[in-house]
């Protein structure tokens, strides 16, 4: 396995492994999105809108990735976004990508939905943490998970605000990964033939969704049912402001993809935003993070961090929302290729493959550190038109 890692030298190699090592239902779970997908492959075609433009003669012997985000330093401008149920993928799950994380001194986020309780991850990672949260029916849930993460020495809280009702993923529809399940007798098949995935989930402790162990009795299928139908389609501006004041500290609003709400979320006390569509998953023909980077950034960047998720892919990805004013950029599918395609290891590669990419993109670019980059480095394509030949 180690040699197949080392012949990966971008995440797509890294997809390509990820996709031979799972079962297919497994695999478009996390390669797949909503409708046509659209949105999912718009969100990194759209940075080709930007060009970087070098800066010569600069002293790039010493570069610093460094930067603060919801006022805790990491070692560069990158971290893991929260993703559900990562024991799916690979047998450690939420820990493995953790201890990644830590291993290349970033900031790790876990979803309300994970496979490792919020007190687990804590455990195995003592840098600084994220929470992912939903407002449910049940007010009672939150308030115990926002005690739980005080008690853990969680740093931030993020309320994801996109999800009132899960997206017509098309690809889960047809391999039977549904709730309950539905797997087809092609999906059972594809499952049989991936022998050491069978195994490893034979001969470890049961899936389950951790943050509610004890909660509901029953399967996985029973507790995600529990969760989706504990999700408040009433929520409202109030009820975030709500959970801010329940938290105390800082506190993302996720989700967000307009100055407008951007605007509504500093004004109830939102320390940060993070520009997201679910990666693709949620509502199809939804613009772009890059797209409506640079507006959010207009109304807020000087009231907030606003940070950038979905589609990132390669270094200049980050360079070019880092000048258009982005503080950080989050991301999850590539990790998760990198967990399904070789466990700590695999998620761990896919992180050093960006952050290695990311310092020699800033060496190329003349940016010394993260400060550095911004508008002067970037251009946008539909501004400048050249000259064909």
């Amino acid at each position: 396995m180690s040699r197949r890692l080392d012949r990966c030298y971008n995440i797509a190699r890294l997809r390509e492994l990820a996709e031979k090592r799972l079962p297919g239902p497994m695999f478009h779970y996390i390669d797949g999105a909503a409708g046509d997908e659209w949105t999912m492959n718009r969100n990194t075609q759209a940075f080709d809108a930007y060009e970087l433009v070098p800066r010569c003669l600069m002293d790039v012997s010493k570069i610093d990735l460094s930067t603060t985000v919801f006022g805790q330093v990491i070692d560069w401008p990158v971290f893991c976004s929260p993703t559900a149920m990562n024991r799916l993928f690979q047998h450690e799950g939420e820990c493995a990508v953790a201890r990644a994380a830590a291993d290349v001194g970033t900031l790790y986020s876990l979803s309300s939905i994970s496979t490792a309780s919020i007190e687990e991850i804590a455990e195995v990672f003592k840098g600084p943490k994220l929470f992912q949260i939903y407002v449910f029916k049940d007010r009672g849930i939150d308030r115990e998970f926002i005690q739980r993460c005080k008690n853990a020495g969680y740093a931030a809280l993020a309320l994801t605000v996109d999800v009132p009702i899960a997206g017509n993923r098309e690809r889960d529809l047809d391999t039977g990964m549904t709730v309950p399940p539905r797997l087809t007798l092609m999906s059972l098949l594809d499952i049989a033939l991936h022998p050491y995935w069978v195994w490893n989930h034979l001969t470890k402790a049961p899936i389950e969704l951790a943050n509610v162990r004890g909660r509901v009795d029953g399967s996985v299928t029973t507790l995600v049912q529990f969760f989706n139908d504990q999700l408040d389609r009433s929520v409202t501006w109030d009820d975030a402001a709500w959970m801010i004041d329940e938290w105390g500290g800082p506190f993302a609003i996720k989700g967000i993809l307009s100055a407008e709400d951007a605007k509504r979320a500093v004004e109830i006390g939102a320390s940060a935003v993070i520009i997201s569509n679910h990666g693709g998953r949620q509502l199809d023909t939804a613009p772009a993070p890059i797209e409506v980077l640079k507006e959010v950034v207009d109304a807020v960047g000087d009231r907030c961090e606003v940070i950038l998720e979905g589609g990132v892919r390669r270094g200049v990805h980050v360079m070019k929302a880092l000048a258009l004013g982005a503080k950080a950029c989050s991301l999850g599918r590539p990790y998760l290729f990198g967990l399904a395609a070789g466990g700590e290891a695999g998620a761990k590669k896919a992180l050093n493959i960006l952050r290695t990419d990311l310092e020699r993109d800033m060496m190329l670019v003349g940016c010394r550190n993260v400060s550095e980059i911004d508008m002067r480095v970037v251009r946008d394509v539909a501004v400048w038109p050249r000259t064909r030949r």
